[in-house]
C-alpha cells in the first residue's frame, strides 16, 4: 500500500511520500535509544511540563488538524474536531496523574518483616523506545492514548502509522518536537507493513503496541513473542447492544444510532450487533431503522454531515459483500444496503439495518466496519448474553435495562473487556481499555495502561536504607 493522501470523498490522491529506507531507519532507532538514555532520568514534573506544553499546542491547532484528519481519512469535520479536543484532555490527565499512578508502592510492614528484609517498596521503571502500531481510524486518538502514558512513564515513541494517514503522523511528530521534547524522544516512521518486523526485532525497541486487524495482531505478536518482547494488542470488535423490556427504549435507539455510526461506522467500540428482548423489539426497529434512515451521508467537511465515506475502496467492498452474503441467505434490509445515488464520487455507503440475522451469515461471525448494523429478536436474557457471547471477539459491550438484577447478570456473564449500562461504550483516559477473545490483550489508558510499559522493579534492603552495612 502506498504512503499516501487520499481523500476518500472523492478518491483523489492528493499527496504521496517516500518510504524511509534502511539507513534512515537506522538513524531514527539510534536516535531513540539515545534519547532514552537521558530521558528515563528526568522525573515527572519536567515531563508533565512538556505534555502540558503539547496538550497546549494541539488545543491552539484544532481546526487545521481536523481539517487534515477528515481529508485522510474521511470521518466528519466535527468528530476530527472533537478527537483533537479528546486527545487534549487525555494529554492533560496524565501530565496530573501519572506522578501518583507510578508512586512506589510499598507492602505491609508485616510483609517485610516476613521477607526478611528492614525495608522494601516496588519502583516502576521505563523500558526504553516502544513501537506503535497505529490505525488510520482514529488518527490522533488512538496514538495520544499510547503516547501519552508512555511518555509520562519516560520512555520514548517510535510510531509506524496507517499508510494513509501519512499527514497526520507527521503533524503528531512535529507537535512533541515544538513542545520541546529532545530529539528522539518520539518519531514518525514512515515505513510500509513489510518494514515493521526487522524494526520489531531491533534489539533497541523494548517493546510493541499495536491496535488494528486481527492479521496484524497475529504478525506483531508472533515476532514479538519471538524476541521475548512485551507487546499491548488491541484488535477487532463485534460489541453486542442489549436492549431488554425495562429500558428506555427510545433512548436506547437513539442512542444506538450513534454508537453504530460513530466515526462512519469505522471503531471497534461502535455497538454493531444489536440484540432486542421480543417484547420491545418491534418498537426499537422501528425507531432505530427511522434514526438510520435519517442520517445526512456527504461530504465529510460540511458541518452538517453526519456519516462520511469509508476510508477505502476495499473497506467499502469488504461491506457489500457482508451485506450480499446476509442478503443472499435470507437477511432483511430495513435500511440501506448500497451505495448512495447522490454520492458517485468517493467511497460512500448508506446507513444500514439488517433483520433476520442467522448464524450461517458472515455478518453475524465478522466485524463490519462500516455503517452496517445487525437486528436479533430473543425470548429472554438467557439467549440474550447466549447471542452476545457468540463472537470470536470481546472488546466491550452495551446493556439497556434499568433491573439491578439484569446488569449484575450481564456484568458477570458478558465476556468484554467493558460493560456499558445504559450508555454507549467510550473511551476515558481514567478507565483500563482494551479486550479479551481476539480482540486482544493487555490494557490502554488509566493506571494500568502506563503501567504496560514499565519495569515494575522490586527494591529489597536487608539492612535499614540509611545505616550502612556492618564490616
Amino acid at each position: 500500500m502506498p504512503i499516501a493522501t487520499t481523500n476518500p470523498a472523492t478518491g483523489e490522491t492528493l499527496r504521496t511520500f517516500d518510504a524511509l529506507g534502511p539507513e534512515e531507519i537506522e538513524t531514527r532507532l539510534e536516535r531513540a535509544a539515545g534519547a532514552f538514555e537521558e530521558y528515563r532520568t528526568t522525573g515527572f514534573g519536567e515531563r508533565a511540563g512538556l505534555l502540558h506544553r503539547a496538550a497546549d499546542l494541539l488545543e491552539k491547532d484544532r481546526d487545521d488538524i481536523a481539517r487534515t484528519v477528515t481529508t485522510e481519512m474521511g470521518k466528519p469535520v466535527t468528530a476530527a474536531r472533537a478527537e483533537a479536543a479528546k486527545c487534549v484532555k487525555a494529554m492533560r490527565w496524565y501530565a496530573e496523574h501519572a506522578a501518583d499512578l507510578l508512586a512506589d508502592e510499598h507492602p505491609s510492614p508485616a510483609d517485610v518483616e516476613d521477607s526478611g528484609g528492614s525495608a522494601a517498596y516496588v519502583r516502576y521503571r521505563p523500558l526504553g523506545p516502544v513501537l506503535a502500531v497505529m490505525p488510520w481510524n482514529f488518527p490522533l486518538w488512538q496514538v495520544i492514548r499510547f503516547a501519552a502514558p508512555a511518555l509520562m512513564a519516560g520512555n520514548t515513541g517510535l510510531l509506524k502509522h496507517a499508510s494513509n494517514v501519512p499527514q497526520t503522523a507527521l503533524y503528531l511528530e512535529d507537535l512533541f518536537r515544538r513542545a520541546g521534547y529532545p530529539e528522539g524522544c518520539f518519531q514518525t516512521l514512515l515505513i510500509g507493513s513489510g518494514a515493521v518486523e526487522g524494526v520489531l526485532r531491533d534489539p533497541r525497541v523494548a517493546a510493541a503496541t499495536l491496535t488494528g486487524s486481527e492479521p496484524a495482531g497475529r504478525s506483531v505478536a508472533s515476532v514479538a513473542g519471538d524476541e521475548i518482547k512485551k507487546t499491548v494488542l488491541e484488535l477487532g470488535g463485534s460489541d453486542p447492544f442489549l436492549v431488554l423490556p425495562s429500558a428506555d427504549v427510545a433512548e436506547a435507539a437513539e442512542t444506538a444510532v450513534t454508537a453504530r455510526t460513530q466515526n462512519n461506522g469505522q471503531s471497534c467500540i461502535a455497538a454493531k450487533r444489536f440484540i432486542v428482548h421480543e417484547e420491545v423489539y418491534d418498537e426499537f426497529a422501528r425507531l432505530f431503522t427511522d434514526g438510520m434512515r435519517a442520517l445526512r451521508v456527504g461530504d465529510p467537511l460540511d458541518e452538517s454531515t453526519d456519516v462520511g465515506p469509508l476510508s477505502s475502496e476495499r473497506g467499502r467492498a469488504d461491506l457489500e459483500e457482508l451485506v450480499e452474503d446476509a442478503r443472499e441467505r435470507g437477511a432483511t434490509v430495513l435500511c440501506g444496503g448500497r451505495r448512495p445515488a447522490k454520492h458517485p464520487a468517493g467511497w460512500f455507503y448508506e446507513p444500514t439495518v439488517l433483520a433476520d440475522v442467522t448464524s450461517e451469515m458472515r455478518v453475524h461471525h465478522e466485524e463490519t466496519f462500516g455503517p452496517v448494523a445487525t437486528l436479533y429478536r430473543v425470548a429472554d436474557l438467557d439467549r440474550a448474553i447466549e447471542v452476545a457471547n457468540d463472537t470470536p471477539f470481546g472488546l466491550s459491550s452495551n446493556v439497556w435495562t434499568r433491573d439491578a438484577a439484569e446488569q449484575e447478570r450481564c456484568v458477570r456473564d458478558l465476556r468484554a473487556g467493558g460493560v456499558y449500562l445504559n450508555g454507549m461504550t467510550a473511551s476515558h483516559p481514567a478507565m483500563p481499555f482494551g479486550g479479551v477473545k481476539r480482540s486482544g490483550y493487555g490494557r490502554e489508558l488509566a493506571g494500568h495502561g502506563i503501567r504496560e510499559f514499565c519495569n515494575a522493579t522490586t527494591v529489597w534492603h536487608g539492612t535499614p536504607p540509611d545505616m550502612p552495612a556492618a564490616e
